[in-house]
C-alpha cells in the first residue's frame, strides 16, 4: 500500500526550509548492489537483462510443497492439485532445516524464521518460499536471493479485513465499549463514566491512503465523518473521488479529531508519532492504529495520553508482540487493544490461502508473480556494467520525490536515457525498476524490484513513460545520461521546475560515481554520495564561504559543492553534498542567509 509521508520545517524559516522526515530513508550501501539484486553467471547473450525460472519438477515428478504453519483449506485443496503437499506444522528449526532439502516450495505465516540455514539446508533444491501475509520480516530475502529462491506474499486478501477492524476499533474507542463491558463484568453500572463522543462530523485523518487507507476512508464516510488524508503518491483526483482531501502531513496532524494509521514500517516512518508530532495535534485527538506498531514512540503516546493531548488511543498492533504484561500503555485507562486481529476474519484467511497458493503454483510454473518481494536473477555481465547506473537510478527516483510538496499527487513519471548505444542494445528495465524504487519503497510496504516494478507502479496510479535520446560518440558506456521528470505536481523547491513546469533531475556516473548534475533548469555538479542541500540564492560573492563555514562550525563534512546559475549576479542554485544530516538549527541559519530564496534538505 501507500504510505504516508510528511514535510516539516523549522519555525523560524518554513518558508525557506523543506525537511521532510518520513522520505529520510536510507540507501543500501553505495559499495554494493541493493539486497534485492544479486549476480549469477549465465550463458546469456551480451547486455541482455534474463529472468530464471522457477520450475521445480524433476524427470516429470510432481513438485513437492512444505506448508509449515496452518493454511485455510482452500489453499491446501488448490496446492494439491499442482503438487505433493506436506503439512508439517510447529517444527523445530532443526526439523525445517531436515526436511527442506526434500522441498521445491515452503509456505509459512509469520510465526517460522526461514534463514540462511533454512537456505543452505536445501542444497539449491528450493525455488519458491511463499509468505501467507504482507510482512516478510521472518525470510531473510538477500539470502533467497543469494540461493535463487523467489520470495511471495499475499498483500491484497487481508485489506477489507484490516479496513473493518479498524472501523471497529474507532467506533469502540469512541464509545468506551472494552472499558464498558469489563465495568459491567465486574458488578459496576457506571454510565455517566464511560460518556463518548459521536463520530459525525469530525475530522478523521488517514495516514497512508493505499488499499486499507482508502476503504477506511469510504467507511468512515459511511458514518458522517469528515476524512482528509496524507499519502504523496495518492491522486488527488481518486481521493476526490471518495470525497477525501489529501492534505499536508502538518494540516492533518493539527485539525483532526481521529486520526488512522496505514503506513508500513519503515526507517523512515519508525516513531513517526512521537513527543514531537504529538505536540503538533489537536488537543483531545485520538489515535488508532492497525498498521505495524514501530511507528509509535509508545512511551510518547503515554505521556501524551497522560497529558490530555490524546483522549484515547485503540491499538491492533505494538512495537514488541507480544506487548509486556506490565506495559503502561496497554494497562492505560483511555487505551483499547486487541493482539494484532487485522486479518484475522475466516474470510481474510482463505482468501490469504488462496492468494500465496497461486502465487507460488505460478512461481513453479514459472511465471513472473506480481507479489514477488525479491528479483529474479540476472546475468553477471549486463549487472556487472549497469551497476552504477542502477545506484544513480534509485538516487534519481528519491530526490525527485522529495521535490514533491505534500498534498499533490504524484501521477506521471517520464525517464529519459541518453545513450550513444543502439535501443537494441540497452535493456532499461532494471534501471526503470530501480526509479520505480526509489520513488516508491522507502515509504511503502512493497518491495520494489525487476518484477514487480511495473505492477507497482500501475497499481499506485504512476504512468511510467521512457524515451532514449541517441547520441553521437563511441557506445563505450551504456548511458551518458539519466533524467527523471514528474509531471503535474506541485513542488517544494521552485528551481527544481523545469521550463515544461516538472519536478527535473538528471545525472550521469563519473568515475564510477553517480553525480546529480541538473536540478530544474540549472547545471550542477554535486557527487550522490550522502545528502544534499539545495539553495536557490542570489548570485553573489562569498555565498559558498558563508554556507561552508556555517555547516563547518556545526561539524558537518562538505563533501561536494557546486552552483549553477542563470547569469553572474541572477539566480543561482547551489548544490552541496553533505556526509551528516545538519540540525534543525544549522538549516535555520542557512535559511537565514539574506541571499538564500529557498532551499531544501535532501536525504539519500
Amino acid at each position: 500500500m501507500s504510505a504516508a509521508a510528511a514535510a516539516t520545517a523549522t519555525a523560524a524559516s518554513s518558508a525557506k526550509l523543506a525537511v521532510n522526515p518520513l522520505k529520510h530513508s536510507s540507501l543500501l550501501s553505495k559499495s554494493s548492489l541493493p539486497s534485492a539484486f544479486s549476480i549469477r553467471s549465465r550463458d546469456l547473450p551480451r547486455k541482455k537483462l534474463t529472468l530464471v525460472k522457477c520450475t521445480a519438477s524433476r524427470d516429470g515428478a510432481k513438485p513437492t510443497i512444505l506448508v509449515a504453519e496452518k493454511l485455510g483449506e482452500a489453499g491446501v485443496n488448490l496446492l494439491e492439485k499442482f503438487a505433493n503437499v506436506d503439512c508439517s506444522y510447529n517444527l523445530t528449526p532443526e526439523e525445517l532445516n531436515t526436511k527442506i532439502s526434500l522441498c521445491d516450495a515452503l509456505i509459512v505465516r509469520s510465526g517460522t524464521k526461514v534463514g540462511r540455514e533454512v537456505f543452505e539446508s536445501s542444497r539449491g533444491r528450493l525455488k519458491v518460499v511463499g509468505r501467507a501475509g504482507v510482512g516478510i520480516d521472518n525470510v531473510d530475502l538477500s539470502a533467497a536471493t543469494e540461493f535463487g529462491c523467489l520470495v511471495v506474499n499475499a498483500p491484497t486478501a487481508n485489506t477489507i479485513a484490516a479496513a473493518e477492524h479498524g472501523i471497529a476499533l474507532l467506533a469502540a474507542m469512541a464509545r468506551n465499549v472494552s472499558q464498558a463491558d469489563a465495568s459491567v463484568k465486574a458488578g459496576e453500572w457506571k454510565r455517566n463514566k464511560y460518556v463518548g463522543v459521536s463520530l459525525v462530523g469530525k475530522t478523521l485523518a488517514v495516514m497512508g491512503f493505499g488499499k486499507v487507507g482508502s476503504e477506511v476512508a469510504r467507511r468512515a464516510k459511511g458514518l458522517g465523518m469528515r476524512v482528509i488524508a496524507h499519502d504523496p503518491y495518492a491522486p488527488a483526483d481518486r481521493a476526490h473521488a471518495i470525497g477525501v482531501d489529501l492534505v499536508s502531513f502538518d494540516e492533518a496532524l493539527s485539525t483532526a479529531d481521529f486520526i488512522s494509521l496505514h503506513m508500513p514500517l519503515t526507517p523512515a516512518t519508525s516513531k513517526m508519532l512521537n513527543d514531537e508530532t504529538f505536540a503538533k495535534m489537536k488537543k483531545g485527538v485520538r489515535i488508532v492504529n492497525v498498521a505495524r506498531g514501530g511507528v509509535i514512540d509508545e512511551d510518547a503516546l503515554v505521556r501524551a495520553l497522560d497529558a490530555g493531548i490524546v483522549a484515547q488511543a485503540a491499538l491492533d498492533v505494538f512495537t514488541k508482540e507480544p506487548p509486556a504484561k506490565d506495559s503502561k500503555l496497554v494497562q492505560h485507562e483511555r487505551v483499547t487493544v486487541t493482539p494484532h486481529l487485522g486479518a484475522s476474519t475466516m474470510e481474510a484467511q482463505e482468501g490469504v490461502a488462496i492468494e500465496i497458493a497461486e502465487a507460488v503454483v505460478g512461481a513453479l510454473n514459472g511465471e513472473l508473480a506480481s507479489t514477488a518481494v525479491n528479483a529474479p536473477m540476472v546475468s553477471a555481465e549486463v549487472l556487472a556494467e549497469l551497476k552504477p547506473y542502477v545506484v544513480l537510478a534509485e538516487q534519481l527516483g528519491r530526490l525527485a520525490i522529495q521535490l514533491v510538496a505534500g498534498g499533490s499527487g504524484v501521477k506521471n513519471v517520464k525517464v529519459t536515457y541518453a545513450s550513444a548505444r543502439a535501443t537494441d542494445d540497452l535493456d532499461t528495465r532494471l534501471l526503470r525498476a530501480m526509479i520505480t524504487k526509489g520513488i516508491i519503497e522507502p515509504i511503502s510496504d512493497v518491495y520494489v524490484n525487476l518484477v514487480n516494478a511495473d505492477y507497482t507502479a500501475k497499481q499506485r496510479g504512476l504512468r511510467i513513460s521512457e524515451e532514449r535520446v541517441l547520441l553521437d560518440g563511441s557506445p563505450e558506456s551504456p548511458l551518458e545520461t539519466i533524467t527523471v521528470q514528474l509531471g503535474n505536481v506541485e513542488s517544494k523547491f521552485a528551481s527544481a521546475l523545469s521550463e515544461s513546469g516538472d519536478v527535473k533531475v538528471e545525472g550521469r556516473v563519473k568515475d564510477g560515481i553517480p553525480h546529480l548534475t541538473k536540478v530544474g533548469s540549472f547545471e550542477v555538479d554535486v557527487s550522490l554520495e550522502g545528502s544534499i542541500i539545495l539553495c536557490s540564492q542570489v548570485d553573489q560573492p562569498g555565498m559558498i564561504g558563508t554556507v561552508g563555514s556555517i555547516l563547518g562550525e556545526s561539524n558537518v563534512n562538505v563533501n561536494f559543492m557546486t552552483v549553477g546559475r542563470i547569469a553572474p549576479r541572477k539566480q543561482a542554485v547551489m548544490a552541496i553534498g553533505v556526509d551528516e544530516m545538519p540540525s534543525n538549527e544549522t538549516l535555520k541559519k542557512i535559511g537565514d542567509i539574506p541571499a538564500v530564496e529557498e532551499f531544501v534538505f535532501l536525504k539519500l
